[in-house]
């Protein structure tokens, strides 16, 4: 039998490359300004869309899952982490449209993308619990 690589674990890199140079730039443009806090917002729309992408092949991934799973209470954590994750940095990314063009951030929009990496960060880490711990979308060595 053939296993299919999930799509879930190649997707998630682009969101979280995104939000966390966004989290950055956000930092960084306190002191550069206006280029920098426009490339965090960028970066911000460019993650939270690819996210959505990586929010659903994960749900297919956990559709797969068998409803004895013992790595079920770590799957839903890190579900709950990833949509923290996804709220904060949508919420930061909408605190910073004005009339349909990026602004400045205010101290509530940065604290939002700080808050969002935080929540990213510790989903990143039950993810990989899931894969070295319980060895989900892991394909298993054929028997001989």
């Amino acid at each position: 039998m053939r296993h299919r690589h999930p799509l879930h674990p190649a997707l998630v890199h682009f969101p979280v490359a995104c939000w966390s140079l966004a989290t950055a730039a956000d930092f960084a443009g306190f002191i550069w300004g206006e280029p920098v806090w426009r490339l965090a917002g960028i970066l911000m729309v460019t993650g939270t869309v690819i996210a959505v992408a990586a929010i659903a092949a994960g749900f297919i991934e956990y559709m797969k899952l068998d409803e004895n799973s013992p790595a079920l209470p770590d799957v839903h954590r890190h579900m709950l982490l990833a949509a923290t994750a996804w709220s904060c940095y949508a919420a930061s990314l909408f605190l910073r449209v004005q009339t349909g063009s990026l602004s400045s951030p205010d101290g509530f929009a940065v604290a939002l993308s700080a808050a969002g990496f935080v929540s990213l960060g510790c989903a990143g880490w039950m993810g990989a619990r899931l894969v070295y711990g319980h060895g989900i979308g892991v394909a298993k060595p054929p028997s001989s």
